[in-house]
């Protein structure tokens, strides 16, 4: 592989804030974990399907930021930022509008949506608290999420950065202080970490509006939130962002079906279920920063006509990406015994937690490399079909019915399950490369 360090130099600019970003963010889910397992396992399970709820939500504002960058990191790569204020404009109508959509139906109908995911009336009370306390953290996540991913852009990536990880430390103070009556305060438990959340993204929302205010960011064009003032921009933004987000729904609602099956295995598969993905994703931050970062770049590349050397610069992504996989496989067994003796589950679950562990350390290679193509290389030249149609047709017609056929018709036991529902990284890597080599992302949509 040759060694562009200036490239790299760059790429790891971008990434390392983000990246770190990322994992300051799943640190708010252990550490969830984390405490609530001290509680009991029941709490613990509970936030566990609860947090699907957040999940599915991420991948709409997910879309819609990753439909930002993509028209937003061509035209600032070409000097236009008027036209990146109006699509960062375009994003916060539909991130806001999606997230009070959530926000009415977790405070509404809190115990109907735990239902999807587990018939256990304990654990539909427990996470039906939670999802009303927090729900209002929706809303403010549609605004936050918006201005973090124009940030990126707009080489302010350090700056969203910061801000997200003062909300982490924020969080998980609370978290520690809520969740236990610490320092005077009531005992809460699972409740007092819903209610640390929601004080967190208050604050995260804040010191956005704080850093716009003194024109640290690029100020929103607030009408052109309600109105539609460039009518050919917005429908680029939905002819990008439309198949990113069926994609992310399509991978998102698959990745969730995984914890229905669970969720329907017993409390003591979600709870180890639980524990290994979340070391998957806090190992797996650098992976999905590099993904980003590799967009960034290559878009703007690709916005300023440098097609060739856009080219060079994916083969040179791709495959570092499979590096980087492979090192983050061997952290994940590396930290196995020390999480086996920090989380105390019943026996039967820490049996379950061994094996969920080996088997994410293999499943975070093709994880690094499907990402850094899929919602990297390919977003950033205006290919976002193809994802699209991939991810649909690897989970929804080939791992989640083998996984239910196997959980619910053979009736396999749990570790087989866990087995099956994590080869859908593996199965989709030869289309994904195929596609790619055909260079269809090679171009300037600007």
């Amino acid at each position: 592989m040759r060694f562009d360090r200036s490239l790299y130099k760059k790429l790891f600019s971008i990434v390392t804030p983000i990246a770190f970003q990322f994992l300051m963010s799943s640190l708010v889910t252990a550490s969830d974990a984390f405490m609530l397992g001290f509680l009991d396992q029941d709490s613990l399970s509970a936030v566990s399907l609860a947090g699907q709820v957040s999940f599915v939500y991420s991948l709409f504002f997910g879309a819609f930021v990753f439909g930002l960058t993509v028209l937003a990191a061509q035209y600032w790569g070409k000097g236009d930022e008027k036209t990146s204020g109006e699509v960062l404009a375009i994003t916060v109508r539909y991130s806001m509008l999606v997230g009070l959509v959530f926000t009415l139906a977790t405070f509404l109908a809190p115990r109907q949506i735990m239902m999807i995911f587990t018939s256990d009336e304990k654990l539909i009370s427990a996470g039906a608290g939670y999802l009303q306390t927090v729900s209002i953290s929706f809303l403010l996540a549609g605004f936050t999420q918006a201005y973090f991913g124009i940030m990126k852009v707009c080489d302010r990536a350090k700056l969203s950065s910061v801000i997200g990880s003062c909300s982490v430390v924020l969080n998980i103070i609370l978290n520690a202080l809520l969740i236990f009556g610490i320092g005077g305060l009531p005992r809460m438990g699972i409740l007092g970490a819903a209610l640390a959340t929601l004080m967190a993204r208050a604050f995260e929302t804040v010191m956005v509006l704080i850093v716009v205010a003194r024109k640290r960011c690029m100020r929103l064009q607030v009408m052109s939130v309600f109105r539609l003032n460039n009518k050919s921009l917005h429908r680029d933004y939905w002819r990008y962002t439309t198949p990113l987000l069926i994609n992310q729904l399509g991978w998102g609602g698959g990745i969730t079906m995984y914890s229905v099956i669970m969720g329907h295995l017993g409390s003591d598969a979600v709870a180890a279920n639980s524990i290994a993905s979340i070391v998957r994703t806090l190992i797996a931050s650098l992976c999905f920063g590099i993904a980003s970062g590799v967009g960034i770049i290559v878009g703007g590349m690709l916005g300023r006509d440098e097609l060739e050397e856009a080219k060079k610069a994916g083969g040179s992504f791709v495959r570092f990406s499979i590096l980087i996989g492979a090192a983050s496989g061997v952290v994940v067994l590396a930290v196995t015994p020390l999480v086996m003796n920090i989380i105390h589950l019943v026996p039967q679950a820490q049996e379950y937690l061994k094996y969920m562990m080996f088997m994410s350390a293999y499943y975070i290679i093709g994880n690094s490399l499907n990402s850094t193509i899929i919602a990297g290389i390919f977003p950033a030249g205006g290919d976002t079909k193809f994802g699209m149609w991939c991810d649909l047709i690897t989970l929804w017609c080939v791992i989640i019915p083998m996984g239910m056929i196997g959980a619910f018709v053979l009736e396999l036991p749990v570790l087989a399950v866990a087995f099956i529902l994590t080869l859908d990284e593996f199965v989709k890597i030869p289309a994904v490369y195929r596609h790619y080599m055909k260079y269809k992302w090679v171009k300037n949509i600007t």
